[in-house]
């Protein structure tokens, strides 16, 4: 699938293409949210340990905003964003800490200036074709919840929509990821199902089932 943006959408910086590459490659994006900071860094270890470098925390997740500056400061080689971003003032101290990117699980005009002023990719959520279209015009969309629709309304979506990157963010599972990326996601948000129990055994389950 061609993942080239629609005429009409807004041209992207050399920063925000980089970091979209970088979603690109990992074809999985964890989503790590915990009870409270000191879980989501252990898991992210964890999963860096295991070779998942691209991921996002969450603004839900107490402590969060250390986290993400630990992290962007100590581990350059994971590219971290921070999720569930829903208005101006989270997006800025997300950015201030050094969130690499953003993440809403719907739409948010009055974030684009913020991550605009900032250089840095902002990931929208959206359910309608209406919503993905703007949303992937500036870069990638998040469909949420993804199993309303399942994966047959990701494929009608992207019938109309051609070359639109898409990230598939809920009801995404270690079995089912291979089968959202074959129907065309741009890449999958996998929260609890792959950050409960052993994490390290369900990465090589999920990788396996990528094979």
């Amino acid at each position: 699938m061609s993942n080239t943006p629609s005429p009409g959408a807004t041209p992207l910086s050399r920063h925000v293409t980089a970091t979209i590459e970088r979603l690109r490659l990992a074809r999985i994006t964890p989503t790590v949210r915990a009870a409270d900071a000191d879980a989501a860094d252990e898991l992210a270890r964890t999963l860096l340990a295991c070779g998942i470098t691209t991921f996002e925390f969450t603004a839900t997740t107490p402590g969060w905003e250390k986290l993400v500056e630990t992290w962007s400061r100590e581990a350059p080689e994971a590219t971290v964003g921070l999720g569930t971003v829903t208005s101006p003032e989270i997006a800025e101290r997300a950015l201030e800490a050094g969130a690499r990117f953003l993440v809403s699980p719907f739409q948010v005009p009055e974030v684009r200036p913020v991550a605009d002023a900032a250089d840095r990719l902002l990931v929208e959520g959206g359910l309608t074709p209406s919503e993905l279209r703007v949303a992937a015009g500036r870069g990638v969309a998040k469909l949420f919840p993804a199993h309303v629709g399942g994966i047959a309304y990701l494929k009608s979506v992207l019938s109309v929509l051609p070359g639109a990157r898409v990230m598939a963010t809920g009801g995404v599972t270690l079995d089912n990821a291979g089968e959202w990326l074959a129907a065309g996601a741009f890449t999958v948000s996998i929260g609890s199902d792959l950050t409960k129990g052993d994490v390290a055994a369900n990465v090589r389950r999920l990788r396996a089932q990528l094979e």
